[in-house]
């Protein structure tokens, strides 16, 4: 049987991790919820969460919290390794696990397939700068 505990490692929990994800601004959502992410050099994935007051009472508020953390941890063999990703529900109410965890895993594809493209967009573009030195510098 796998180890499905939701363990410290597997959390965002300083101030400059969640930093660091937002400074990335690479996001994916649907109706329930909204990922932001950016890649990490960990063989795991990594969640945090940002409920807001706009979602309801406390109650309401800790229900979501909840319910992703759950979906999170009943689903992490699903998720896509190497992602640090926050969780920001988007519907007043919550739904129900089974909707909740179908689009977590489906929204995670979808930023880290996002996330590599832009990576590897940027090395292009810094190898197409690193051409363009060279030939100006060929040129003098």
């Amino acid at each position: 049987m796998v180890d499905q505990r939701f363990t410290k490692q597997l959390r965002l929990l300083s101030r400059s991790d969640f930093r660091r994800v937002y400074e990335r601004r690479c996001a994916v959502g649907d109706d329930v919820v909204r990922l932001v992410g950016r890649l990490n050099e960990l063989t795991h994935p990594r969640l945090g969460l940002s409920v807001s007051r706009e979602c309801g009472n406390a109650v309401t508020r800790n229900r979501w919290k909840r319910l992703m953390r759950e979906a999170f941890r009943l689903s992490r063999e699903q998720l896509p390794g190497g992602l640090d990703f926050i969780a920001i529900p988007k519907a007043k109410t919550p739904p129900d696990l089974g909707a909740l965890r179908k689009s977590m895993v489906n929204l995670s594809w979808r930023l880290a397939k996002r996330l590599k493209g832009d990576e590897s967009a940027a090395r292009r573009g810094a190898r197409d700068e690193k051409r363009t030195r060279r030939s100006r510098r060929d040129e003098y």
